[in-house]
């Protein structure tokens, strides 16, 4: 029970603050000595934090649906035309890359020390651009050759340490787009990303169902906390960064990889 609590926020917490997931879900079992929580558990996690998404950004799920009814009307102009083809334009590079490299990054790159070198490098680099990046842009006015450029960075994430979110964010902001702007991209960026996480996740279990995973009932209860933990994540970074810089998650992220470096 308490691993699922702990982990659930973990995962719901850290999937949309800038400070990677990946790190804290390799640092917190093994500082508690837990065993891994198996595929069933992580997909429920994040199908959690997907949902939280869709409840937080309701409002642009609606425009996301009216664009794809436009879309195929070919009323390519309109503004929610332009956020679909921008989201599906940045989600094409991660899923090809992450489709054909997922074994290998797996097997070579769930390195503590490597986790703690990209989470102290992005951080700084977060940092920098969201210091010296402009706030001109939202993401209406975002162009597809940008929204191209985000989806490229996204990538990076599929390297343990990076944090989807922060890597996006940090894109957005070189490119201009706002601070708010910038992370409400990223949080619906994220939608069809831990859409296909999750997807693939289940079709692993499909194809390879020898694996232990915990009883239906722990399951669900993980999901429901992912998706509390989730909301309550977000809502913080928006208020937040309504009169903030991310710059108290680059400096989490520094002692976070200094941790990573004195532990392991």
């Amino acid at each position: 029970m308490l691993q699922t609590i702990v982990l659930a926020l973990v995962q719901s917490v850290a999937e949309f603050l800038p400070i990677s997931s990946s790190a804290h879900l390799i640092l917190v079992p093994r500082l508690f000595g837990w065993q891994d929580q198996g595929m069933a558990m992580d997909i429920a996690l994040h199908l959690g934090t997907l949902f939280s998404v869709l409840l937080y950004f309701r409002q642009d799920v609606r425009l996301m649906f009216q664009g794809c009814f436009y879309f195929f009307k070919r009323q390519f102009s309109l503004s929610q035309v332009r956020l679909v083809l921008n989201l599906i334009v940045a989600c094409i590079p991660v899923f090809i890359i992450g489709f054909f490299c997922h074994t290998y990054i797996e097997e070579y790159f769930r390195n503590p020390r490597l986790i703690g070198v990209t989470a102290i490098v992005f951080g700084v680099l977060l940092y920098w651009v969201d210091k010296r990046g402009s706030c001109a842009k939202n993401i209406e006015q975002m162009s597809v050759k940008e929204a191209f450029w985000i989806g490229l960075a996204q990538v990076l994430a599929l390297i343990p340490g990076v944090s989807r979110s922060g890597i996006t964010m940090t894109a957005a902001r070189f490119l201009g787009v706002n601070r708010e702007e910038a992370a409400r991209f990223s949080m619906l960026l994220s939608i069809p990303t831990i859409g296909a996480a999750g997807a693939f996740g289940l079709l692993q279990i499909l194809t390879d169902p020898a694996g232990e995973n915990p009883p239906e009932k722990m399951v669900l209860f993980g999901m429901l906390i992912a998706f509390a933990g989730g909301v309550l994540a977000i809502g913080f970074l928006m208020k937040w960064l309504k009169h903030s810089s991310f710059a108290i998650f680059a400096l989490y992220r520094i002692l976070l990889g200094l941790f990573l470096f004195y532990l392991f």
